[in-house]
């Protein structure tokens, strides 16, 4: 039985985790951090069953032995997490986005010298890491990519972790793109911004979870490639795969790919 702790754990990702781990058969939710909703009771939160209170400090993890520390918050309050985790020897699965080469050049280190280990991915969805690898697979035979990303109106960063590292495996799988026909920009951003070259279209719109689409042209013919998140529950799967594998990843694994042997 795997014994999890939970970062976040009020908020939309981090309730949805909560259940997701509570039913799992073989682990176990032993701690649900979130400062903001300290002493509520998580069936308060519709996570019924648990028997457990929201905890304002991590030292509720430790407190109930946690071996893997999921966190799904913002990254300000990811930042000290995921340092506790490596400072107190427990596993991190992070789905937090926002973060730059220094942070997780910094993690990598510190988990080198941990005992635990760490997998952060910018999307748990299966599909959106598949649609990932096969945009990577088609690059080289195309001259122009773009990347279309669709979320809710609650995100803060844009472009969006996955369209990010979506746009920069594309941008090293191929070096063979065309410019920008674009002489004449009548509305700033239009074009909307690059990535390692790559145009990236940020939208926030109410009702949305999460999309992405890449779209791929050469001459008379394009590829789309586009998976769509319809609700929070897409991302158990990967969150779970996640808790199981963390412990046989040495170090800081970036992204799904090796957990799913991509």
């Amino acid at each position: 039985m795997i014994k999890v702790g939970v970062f976040g754990a009020a908020g939309r990702m981090g309730t949805t985790v909560c259940q997701a781990v509570h039913e799992a058969p073989d682990m176990e939710l032993v701690a649900a951090v979130d400062p903001l909703h300290a002493g509520i009771d998580l069936q308060q939160l519709g996570v019924a069953g648990t028997g457990l209170q929201v905890a304002s400090k991590p030292d509720a993890l430790e407190g109930a032995e946690a071996q893997v520390a999921v966190d799904f918050t913002v990254i300000e309050a990811a930042r000290d997490n995921v340092r506790w985790c490596a400072a107190h020897g427990v596993h991190a699965v992070v789905g937090t986005t926002g973060w730059t080469e220094a942070e997780l050049g910094e993690y990598a280190e510190l988990f080198d010298r941990s005992p635990a280990n760490a997998v952060i991915a910018p999307n748990f969805a299966i599909g959106a890491v598949l649609m990932m690898r096969f945009a990577e697979l088609a690059a080289p035979y195309f001259e122009t990519a773009e990347i279309l990303e669709f979320h809710h109106d609650q995100k803060i960063d844009a472009p969006s972790g996955t369209a990010v590292l979506t746009a920069r495996r594309l941008a090293a799988a191929s070096k063979d793109w065309s410019d920008d026909p674009t002489t004449k920009v009548v509305a700033e951003g239009a074009r909307g911004g690059t990535v390692d070259g790559i145009p990236v279209h940020a939208v926030r719109m109410r009702g949305m979870v999460a999309s992405q689409e890449v779209l791929l042209g050469t001459t008379g013919q394009s590829l789309a490639i586009r998976h769509d998140t319809f609700d929070r529950t897409s991302f158990m799967p990967g969150v779970l795969l996640a808790v199981h594998k963390v412990s046989e990843r040495a170090g800081l694994t970036i992204g799904l790919d090796a957990l799913l042997g991509l």
